[in-house]
C-alpha cells in the first residue's frame, strides 16, 4: 500500500499532516500559514485560507509538472520584400494560436502564479508533423487558414512556424495560493471546498474536480484542472435553487450540498461529458424538528451530522439513486465528519478530539465504532524521560489497578491518587486540570514496565510526553484542538495496520488533553523513600454521582462520578484531591483538581439544576469555571460544606472571618469572605487576585459592610438590616403582555416581531410563571402569583399598564393609541439559614457604611450612616464592640431622598441624592454624630453618580454609566475637594478601605465580553504619592454585586521592592479629563 497523508486543522488555523508510515503530526512549514478547513485528494490537497483564498498542495513527485506554452508566427509573401510580418487587413494576428483568432506575442505571455518558474526561452519547433524539417521550423500554404505542410510551392503565399516555451511547477510539497482572478474573479469570500470527481476520468492522469462555496451561498465549480495544470484556470457558477452552506464532492459522481436551512441538495447528472451535472433535488434533514450540520458523501455513501451532533448514514445510495431511500442514526457525537478514500470515515468529536470508524467494508459501509487518532504531535522526533515538560511516575503499587472498562470506581481513583498524591506541586505551574486517556496510561504503564531502567533500584515506572518546546504557538503545549479533518487522500481500509489507529496508541498519547483544560501539568520526582512513606498512609475518600457541564460544544449536562480524596502526610498535613471522572466513546477519562488550588466554592444556577461552581487560579483567568450540579438541594450542600471545610482546613482557616477580612456578596445573595494577608495591600509584589481565596459563610444578603474593629452589619434584599439565623424575603416578577385586534380587543396572540406574551421586564427572555423559580435552591416560594399594583408609572383597576408599541414607556390609562399593554405579576420566596445574624428592627435600609479605621484604633462607639429604603437619612447611635447592633436611630434631615452613602476617615460623610447631586456632610465629629447642614458638590460634568466611597484621604464615585471617578483636592481645610477626574470606565460599584486601597467590582473582563457582569478587580499601586493608582487587577466575577475592603486595614511592611516582573492586567485607560467644580455651596 502506498505511504498517503491524512490532513487536519486546527481551531487556529495551523494544518498538519499525518503520513500512514509515520506516527507523528507534521505541522506544515509555513508558519504564517492560517486555513478553515481542507479538501484531499490523490496526491494533492485544497485548502480555504483565513483570508477567503483558495490554496493548493501537490504532494511532491519524481516526475516533475511541466506545462508547453507556444504561439504562432505568421508571416505572408509580397514580391517585394518576400515573406514579411506584414499581413493584410483579413489576415490573422502576425502572432497568434494555432486557429489564428487570438494573438499570442511573445511577450504577452506571463506566469499565472508564483507557484511556477521558465524554463529557458523561447525557442523553434523545428519539427513538423512530428518530423525533423530542414525548412527551420517554418509551414506553407496557400493562404490562411489552409493545410499546412513543410515543402514550399510556388503557390505558397504565407507560412507560419511555431515557437514553444516551458514553465515548471516549484509549488511542489507546499502551500500555493490560487489567484482567484485569473481570469474571472468569483464573489469573495468562498467558505467551504471540496474535491473530488478524479474516479469519473477515464484518462491516466485521473484528476480531479474541485466545488467551492461562498458566503453569499453562490456554489462555485473550478475548470481546467489537470495533470498539468493542478491550479486549474477559471471559475464556473453553477445555479442553485436556494443558497448553500457547505458542499462534498465524492471520488466519483456523487455531490452533495448541506442548504442555509438546514436540509440538502443532490446534483445529478454528473458525468464526463458534463462535470458540473445537470439538476438539483432536495433530501429533508435526518432530524424531523434538527437541521443538518455538515454533509460527508464518498463513492456510494453519505454521511451527515445534525446540529445536536448526532451522526447519520444514508442508506441505498449508488449512481443510479443518488438520493438514497433513508438514514440511519450512528453511534456518537460529532462535530463533522469526512469520507475519504475506500469510503472510510473521519471525524472531529464533540471533544475535538480526531476519530476513525472501525469495521466500513462493502458489506457494512456503516462500520461498527469509533477509535481515536492517537498519533503523537510536535516537532520532537525522540522521547526525553527526564527533561519533559510533563513528567508523571507510577508506583508499582499503581500498576496493579491499571483502569480497563472493567474496573470498579474504587480502582479507579486508587491508581490515580496513587500517582498524583507522589509529586509535590513544581513552582510555576499551577494548572491542575487534566482529561486523561486512560487506556493510552495503559498502554504507557504496559510499555515501561516491560522495560525498566536497572542500577536504581527504583520500582517506579515513568512515562513522558515529549519535550515541549517553547517555541510553540497558542494553544500547542496542550497538543492540537482539532476543528477539521480529510481523509480523502488516506489510502487505507479496514484491513490496513496503522500504528496510530492502534487502541492502545503509542507510548507518548498517555495523556490526551481536551479543549477545556490548559497547559501542562507539571510534577518533579520524588525521593523513593518518602514516595513510599505516602503510599502507606491511609486514604479517606468521599464518592458520589453529580453532572457536570460540559462548558465546550455541544453544551450540556453529562452524568459524572466524584470522589474526594484525602491523605495525610508525615507532618500531618493532608493533601486532596477532587476527581470527576466519566466515559466517553468507551474511554475512561477525568478531571482533576488540587483542593489548595480552589480558590472559591460558588453556588449558581443553572437550568433550575442545584449548581455549584469551582474555581482555581487558572480557571479564573480563563473565566471558564468547572460547574458541577446534584440533584437536590441537599446534595449540593453536602458537597459543598464538605469541600469548602476541606478547603479551609489545608488553609489553616478556622472559625469566623476576622476583621480585617473582605466581605463581597453574590447577585444570588450568597455572601463571600477572603481572609487578606500582608501582601495582599503591598506596594509591592501583590498577591495576584486571582489567587486569592474566598469561603462561603452562612446568610443571605445584598450588601455587607464592615470595618477593622469587627463591627459587621448587612442589608438583605427585603431592606432588613443585620449585624451578626436570618430570614429574607424578596419578590420575584414576570410581566403577562398582550396586544389589541379589532376583532377581539386585547388578546395574548401577539404580532411575529412582538415580545413573549410571558416575558421578564426587558422582553427579551421568555418567562411563563410556571416555568420560573426563584433565584437559587435555598429560596421556597411563600406565596401564589398575583398582580402588581404598585408598578412604577401606576396601573388601571385590573394592573395593566398601557403604550402605543413594545418596547415604549408605559402608564396606567388607556388612550386611543395604545394598541399594547402589560401587567406585572409577582411572587414572594423565603430564605431561612442558620447563620451568626441578627435582626436590627424596625426601618428597612437600602444603604449602609460603617466609618473605617485601622487596626490599632480605639473608638467607644463607632459612626454608622444609613439610607432607609425610602431615602431618608440616619444615624445609628451607640454602636460599639459591646453592643453591634446599636441603640436607636436618629433621623438626619435632607430636602430630597439620598441613594448613596458614605462614611470615611475622620469623621467624613459624602452622599449622593436620588437625582445625582452630590452632598457633604459638615461638622460631624463624635460630639456631634448628625453633622449640622449639607453642602452641594458640583457633580462631573453631564454625567449623574450613583454610588461613592470614601476611605482615609481618598474618594471615588460610580457614574449611571460605569465610569469611576476620583474627587481631587481633599485636605484637612478644605475636606470638600476641587474637582473630579475620570480614572476608568467599566465599573459597577467601589469600595475604599482604611488604607485607602480601592476595589471595585467591575462590569465585565477585558477579552471575555460572554462573561456575566460583576467581576472583583483591584486598583494596583495605590499610595499616598499615587492614590488614584495604575491598572488593574482582575480577580474572580461572573454575577458579584458588591465588595467591601473597608476592614482590611493590614498593612504591609514598607521597604524596597523590585519592581512587578510580567505586564499588567489593566482596563483600557480612557484619557482623564478634569471637570473643575469652584467652591461649595451650603444647602
Amino acid at each position: 500500500m502506498p505511504i498517503t497523508l491524512l490532513w487536519a486543522v486546527d481551531v487556529y488555523g495551523r494544518v498538519y499532516s499525518l503520513s500512514t508510515a509515520g506516527q507523528r503530526w507534521e505541522r506544515a512549514d509555513d508558519s504564517l500559514l492560517e486555513l478553515k478547513r481542507v479538501s484531499a485528494g490523490k496526491g494533492r490537497c485544497w485548502g480555504i485560507g483565513c483570508d477567503h483564498h483558495v490554496y493548493l498542495n501537490m504532494m511532491p513527485s519524481e516526475t516533475p509538472i511541466h506545462y508547453r506554452e507556444e504561439t504562432y508566427e505568421n508571416q505572408r509573401w509580397n514580391p517585394v520584400d518576400g515573406f514579411t510580418d506584414t499581413l493584410l487587413p483579413t489576415d490573422r494576428w502576425p502572432w497568434s494560436d494555432v486557429t489564428g483568432m487570438n494573438p499570442q506575442p511573445l511577450h504577452s505571455f506571463q506566469l499565472p502564479s508564483r507557484s511556477w518558474e521558465w524554463e529557458g526561452d523561447w525557442y523553434v519547433d523545428h519539427t513538423c508533423g512530428g518530423e525533423p524539417s530542414q525548412t527551420g521550423g517554418w509551414e506553407y500554404a496557400v493562404d490562411f487558414p489552409a493545410n499546412f505542410s513543410p515543402d514550399k510551392k510556388w503557390n505558397s503565399c504565407v507560412r507560419r512556424r511555431r515557437w514553444i516555451r516551458y514553465r515548471r511547477y516549484i509549488a511542489q510539497g507546499t502551500w500555493a495560493k490560487i489567484p482567484l482572478d485569473n481570469p474571472r474573479k468569483p464573489p469573495l469570500p468562498l467558505c467551504d471546498i471540496s474535491c473530488g470527481g478524479w474516479e469519473m476520468s477515464d484518462q491516466s492522469g485521473r484528476y480531479p474536480y474541485l466545488w467551492s462555496v461562498s458566503q453569499q451561498g453562490q456554489v462555485w465549480f473550478r475548470e481546467g484542472i489537470h495533470p498539468r495544470v493542478p491550479e486549474g484556470t477559471s471559475w464556473e457558477e453553477v445555479e442553485v435553487p436556494k443558497e448553500v452552506a457547505q458542499i462534498s464532492a465524492g471520488p466519483g459522481d456523487l455531490l452533495w450540498a448541506l442548504l442555509w436551512d438546514g436540509n440538502l441538495l443532490v446534483r445529478t447528472g454528473l458525468s464526463l461529458d458534463s462535470p458540473t451535472g445537470t439538476s438539483w433535488l432536495e433530501v429533508e434533514s435526518p432530524g424531523k424538528e434538527i437541521e443538518a450540520l455538515h454533509v460527508a458523501v464518498g463513492v456510494s455513501v453519505v454521511w451527515v451530522v445534525t446540529k445536536d451532533y448526532k451522526v447519520w448514514f444514508r442508506r441505498g445510495v449508488n449512481s443510479h439513486n443518488p438520493c438514497g431511500s433513508g438514514w440511519i442514526s450512528i453511534g456518537g457525537e460529532m462535530m463533522m465528519v469526512d469520507v475519504g478514500l475506500n469510503d472510510q470515515v473521519w471525524a472531529v468529536g464533540e471533544d475535538r478530539g480526531l476519530y476513525f470508524r472501525i469495521g466500513v467494508t462493502p458489506s457494512e459501509p456503516s462500520g461498527n465504532g469509533w477509535i481515536p487518532v492517537s498519533a503523537q504531535w510536535g516537532n520532537s522526533k525522540e522521547v526525553i524521560p527526564d527533561d519533559c515538560e510533563f513528567n508523571g511516575q507510577l508506583t508499582e503499587a499503581s500498576q496493579g489497578s491499571v483502569l480497563s472498562c472493567t474496573d470498579s470506581d474504587s480502582d479507579f481513583i486508587n491508581s490515580l491518587v496513587s500517582d498524583l498524591l507522589q509529586t509535590p506541586d513544581a513552582g510555576g505551574h499551577d494548572v491542575p486540570w487534566m482529561n486523561v486517556d486512560l487506556e493510552g496510561a495503559e498502554a504507557a504503564r504496559g510499555a515501561q514496565t516491560a522495560g525498566p531502567s536497572a542500577g536504581d533500584g527504583s520500582a517506579a515506572a515513568t512515562y513522558a510526553l515529549g519535550t515541549l518546546e517553547s517555541s510553540r504557538g497558542v494553544g500547542e503545549e496542550e497538543g492540537p484542538v482539532w476543528a477539521w479533518i480529510s481523509g480523502g487522500g488516506c489510502d487505507m481500509d479496514a484491513s490496513s495496520q496503522i500504528s496510530w489507529l492502534s487502541p492502545a496508541g503509542p507510548l507518548t498519547t498517555s495523556l490526551s488533553l481536551t479543549p477545556v483544560q490548559s497547559a501542562a501539568w507539571s510534577k518533579q520526582p520524588q525521593q523513593q523513600e518518602h514516595r513510599e512513606e505516602i503510599s502507606k498512609k491511609p486514604l479517606e475518600r468521599s464518592n458520589g454521582t453529580l453532572r457536570w457541564w460540559r462548558d465546550w460544544k455541544p453544551q450540556r449536562w453529562i452524568d459524572v462520578g466524584v470522589a474526594l480524596e484525602q491523605s495525610t502526610k508525615s507532618d500531618g498535613k493532608k493533601d486532596s484531591i477532587f476527581f470527576v471522572y466519566y466515559t466517553q466513546y468507551d474511554e475512561k477519562k477525568y478531571l482533576h483538581v488540587f483542593i489548595n488550588e480552589v480558590t472559591a466554592l460558588v453556588p449558581v444556577l443553572r437550568d433550575c439544576h442545584y449548581a455549584f461552581a469551582v474555581y482555581t487560579a487558572e480557571r479564573t483567568k480563563q473565566r471558564w469555571p468547572l460547574v458541577l450540579a446534584a440533584q437536590s438541594e441537599k446534595d449540593m450542600s453536602d458537597w459543598l460544606c464538605l469541600l469548602s471545610d476541606c478547603c479551609c482546613e489545608c488553609r489553616g482557616i478556622t472559625g469566623l472571618p476576622s476583621k480585617q477580612a473582605l466581605w463581597s456578596t453574590t447577585s444570588k445573595g450568597d455572601i463571600m469572605v477572603h481572609e487578606p494577608s500582608l501582601s495582599l495591600e503591598a506596594p509591592a509584589h501583590a498577591m495576584a487576585c486571582d489567587l486569592m481565596f474566598w469561603c462561603q459563610i452562612h446568610g443571605h444578603l445584598r450588601c455587607v459592610e464592615s470595618n477593622s474593629l469587627g463591627l459587621v452589619w448587612g442589608i438583605g434584599w427585603d431592606g432588613t438590616a443585620w449585624t451578626i439565623t436570618h430570614t429574607d424575603v424578596r419578590s420575584v416578577h414576570v410581566y403577562e403582555n398582550q396586544r389589541w385586534n379589532p376583532m377581539t380587543g386585547y388578546t395574548d396572540k401577539g404580532l411575529p416581531t412582538d415580545r413573549p406574551m410571558w416575558s421578564d421586564e426587558s422582553g427579551l427572555k421568555e418567562c411563563i410563571k410556571g416555568s420560573t423559580y426563584p433565584p437559587s435552591p435555598q429560596w421556597s416560594w411563600v406565596s401564589e402569583w398575583a398582580v402588581d399594583y404598585s408598578v412604577p408609572g401606576g396601573t388601571d383597576k385590573e394592573g395593566w399598564q398601557y403604550a402605543a408599541d413594545f418596547p415604549t414607556t408605559f402608564h396606567g390609562h388607556k388612550t386611543m393609541k395604545d394598541f399594547v399593554r402589560r401587567r406585572r405579576w409577582t411572587r414572594k420566596c423565603k430564605i431561612t439559614l442558620q447563620a451568626p445574624w441578627n435582626q436590627v428592627p424596625p426601618i428597612r435600609l437600602s444603604d449602609i457604611s460603617l466609618m473605617p479605621c485601622l487596626a490599632q484604633s480605639k473608638m467607644e462607639q463607632v459612626p454608622v450612616w444609613a439610607l432607609s429604603d425610602k431615602g431618608d437619612v440616619l444615624c445609628r447611635l451607640g454602636v460599639s464592640l459591646q453592643n453591634p447592633a446599636g441603640s436607636s436611630w436618629l433621623h438626619v434631615g435632607t430636602d430630597q431622598p439620598f441613594k448613596s452613602i458614605s462614611i470615611g476617615g475622620a469623621n467624613q460623610v459624602w452622599a449622593i441624592a436620588k437625582d445625582g447631586a452630590v452632598f457633604y456632610r459638615g461638622s460631624v465629629s463624635p460630639q456631634n454624630p448628625a453633622g449640622e447642614c449639607w453642602y452641594h458638590i458640583p457633580s462631573p460634568l453631564r454625567q449623574t453618580l450613583r454610588q461613592l466611597s470614601v476611605g482615609r484621604t481618598s474618594v471615588f464615585a460610580v457614574d449611571e454609566n460605569s465610569n469611576l471617578w476620583y474627587r481631587q483636592g481633599l485636605t484637612p481645610s478644605y475636606p470638600q475637594g476641587s474637582a473630579w477626574e475620570l480614572i476608568s470606565n467599566n465599573a459597577s460599584k467601589v469600595s475604599v478601605g482604611p488604607l485607602d486601597q480601592v476595589w471595585i467590582i467591575a462590569d465585565g473582563v477585558p477579552g471575555f465580553p460572554a462573561e456575566t457582569p460583576g467581576a472583583v478587580c483591584h486598583r494596583t499601586s495605590v499610595g499616598p504619592m499615587q492614590p488614584k493608582g495604575l491598572s488593574w487587577d482582575y480577580g474572580i466575577g461572573g454575577g458579584w454585586e458588591h465588595i467591601s475592603v473597608r476592614g482590611n486595614s493590614a498593612e504591609a511592611p514598607r521597604g524596597p521592592h523590585p519592581p512587578l516582573a510580567g505586564p499588567s492586567r489593566s482596563l483600557v485607560h480612557p484619557q482623564r479629563p478634569t471637570q473643575a467644580n469652584g467652591s461649595a455651596t451650603s444647602v
